[in-house]
């Protein structure tokens, strides 16, 4: 994957711009519903950070804030100590991508991004460097109308590194890709951080995520939830070990589980997968129910799984 080198002197950044997000007190509200609450995290240069939360969590709202699409109703959001609306060129400070819809489906892809040089006041050279970092240059002369959804995910992000910036937001970056797309998705954003770069990913995909971050920042109706490296949040969560079992009425110890405050879930394999207590925990309950269980093992949680304990219940606000 090529590499593009941060400019520390680009023309419209001030002196001392490192890149640093920092998100303080974040409130909006519309009517009475609370979007966001009272939020507050700090995104570091050269490191990935995942913001993540279910539907409804407020995460859009709070990355529309940070933009400066949206008016919060107190607190503030910063890129380099300024506010959005206060940067001298901000496509050259900051890459974003919120929906991969913005191309005329009757231009080509390298036209695109062309334009977006232009806007940008960039070398119209710039628009086949990009479409080659993201996989596009053998599809650039294509019409956007005939791209996948993740060939116009790559043609967003194409467009957003138009600027060469040292901040990239992007909300679901590997949407409709392929594995193989993934991968390669992966590798970009990982070489953009080790060059310095501040990198926000908002993804659904937990999996990838648990990869591809270094930290994360969790919310869940508006609220915070969870922030730190990938592995401080999965170690202090108290999800701590994934239990598996299968027994003789998978669907009558589910149940019990549940009422126990466990969480119990099938999977294809034929077998449980519970959090929320232990292994002696779900060999107990099977006795007191008179369910025969065998199989039992355990294992160390993953991101899903402590994302699924910290966001239970909380999936839209109301």
């Amino acid at each position: 994957m090529p590499r593009v080198a941060v400019n520390a002197a680009m023309p419209g950044h001030p002196a001392g711009f490192d890149g640093r997000i920092v998100v303080s007190g974040l409130t909006k509200s519309y009517g009475r519903v609370a979007v966001v609450r009272d939020v507050s995290f700090a995104v570091e240069p050269g490191r990935v950070t995942g913001f993540l939360g279910p539907n409804g969590a407020g995460k859009t709202t709070t990355l529309r804030m940070l933009l400066g699409l949206v008016v919060p109703d107190s607190g503030t959001a910063t890129i380099g100590g300024l506010c959005y609306a206060d940067l001298v060129e901000p496509l050259r400070s900051v890459g974003a991508v919120l929906d991969s819809t913005g191309a005329h489906p009757g231009r080509s892809g390298r036209n695109h991004v062309r334009i977006v040089c232009d806007v940008a006041g960039v070398a119209l050279a710039r628009a086949d460097e990009v479409l080659a970092m993201t996989g596009l240059a053998a599809a650039a002369r294509r019409l956007v109308r005939t791209y996948s959804l993740g060939m116009r995910q790559r043609l967003a992000i194409a467009a957003a590194m138009v600027g060469d910036p040292p901040v990239l937001i992007l909300d679901e970056p590997a949407n409709g890709l392929d594995p193989e797309g993934i991968v390669c998705m992966r590798a970009l954003l990982r070489n953009l951080a080790m060059e310095g770069r501040t990198v926000v990913v908002s993804s659904h995909v937990l999996a990838e995520m648990e990869v591809l971050a270094d930290d994360l920042v969790i919310i869940a109706a508006g609220s915070l939830v969870a922030q730190g490296t990938v592995e401080r949040v999965i170690d202090s969560s108290p999800v701590g070990v994934v239990v598996h079992a299968r027994a003789s009425d998978d669907a009558v110890l589910g149940r019990a589980i549940v009422e126990r405050g466990g969480v119990a879930t099938p999977t294809t394999g034929g077998r449980l997968r519970i959090t929320g207590m232990s292994a002696a925990g779900v060999e107990a309950t099977a006795r007191a129910i008179g369910v025969q269980v065998h199989d039992v093992s355990t294992g160390r949680a993953d991101l899903e799984d402590v994302f699924l304990d910290l966001t239970r219940g909380q999936a839209t606000i109301r």
